[in-house]
């Protein structure tokens, strides 16, 4: 199976996406679309991919048979009658598959501003997608079928892991996964601090610390080890690692963690909402 690939947008997401799928050899650059909203995004987009590019929303759900909506979520009420109005010019608009990756965009939005019968695929993925490591949450309307969701996936693991989700696990996703990158720069940066506080050069301590979680989070994928026994794994009886284990509990970074995690789902929630 293989479909002519549009985007609304290409920002730093859209772009890693973009450069997943033509490495994963899913589509021809020839076979992709894209609207940019400057000429100069859009001539610097078609100089390193090699895709079509135009200025009109319009053209490119007029065109693809897979339209990924790339952009912003306070942009939305603006592309929507574009894309509609492409839609509505495609030949082939009913097995169009439309994708958005926007935050608090749920199904209902997405359905109540296309035409009737739209398929269409809510996707949550994640900044790690630049490098290839990205994780995606995908809730397809009842219109899609098991073919086209497995392609979608296709697409998405090219640039990482993709998992089917129902759409009330949404705002958890964005908690757990699409937001949570930020918190983990957060704690590779404290990390490091640490570590020149203690006298290390500070290039060489953000590597040390990124590597130790990289090579963490990959223990975690590959065994299949609960993190807990992992951590215990590590902690000698009466040694230097259960002394900063202990004193972290004491500071509460496990109760930081999840009230930061649920401050995310709950603003999730309040965005959905407002639609």
């Amino acid at each position: 199976m293989s479909y002519k690939i549009g985007f609304v947008g290409c920002g730093n997401m859209g772009k890693a996406m973009l450069s997943g799928i033509l490495k994963a050899k899913l589509v021809k650059p020839e076979e992709v679309i894209i609207s940019c909203h400057t000429e100069k995004s859009a001539e610097e987009i078609a100089f390193n991919f090699g895709v079509k590019t135009v200025l009109d929303n319009c053209e490119v759900s007029k065109q693809a048979e897979v339209v990924f909506l790339a952009v912003k979520p306070n942009k939305f009420d603006e592309i929507m009658p574009e894309i509609k109005s492409g839609l509505e010019k495609n030949p082939n608009a009913k097995n169009t598959i439309v994708i958005s990756i926007a935050a608090g965009k749920n199904l209902s939005y997405l359905e109540s501003n296309l035409a009737e019968g739209q398929k269409i695929i809510r996707v949550m993925p994640n900044t790690p997608a630049l490098v290839g490591e990205g994780m995606s949450a995908l809730t397809p309307n009842a219109r899609v079928t098991e073919e086209e969701l497995k392609y979608a996936l296709t697409i998405f693991e090219s640039f990482g892991s993709a998992e089917v989700v129902p759409e009330s696990m949404m705002d958890a996703v964005i908690g757990v996964s699409g937001s949570s990158p930020a918190y983990v720069y957060m704690f590779i940066e404290a990390l490091a601090d640490g570590a020149v506080l203690a006298g290390m050069p500070r290039a060489q301590a953000y590597k040390f610390a990124a590597q130790s979680v990289l090579g963490s989070a990959k223990m975690v994928l590959e065994t299949g080890t609960h993190p807990g026994e992992l951590k215990d794994a590590v902690c000698s009886p009466g040694g230097t690692t259960i002394a900063g284990v202990a004193e972290l509990e004491r500071q509460g970074l496990r109760n930081a963690v999840i009230a930061g995690e649920m401050a995310c789902i709950q603003k999730s929630i309040d965005m959905t909402k407002c639609d």
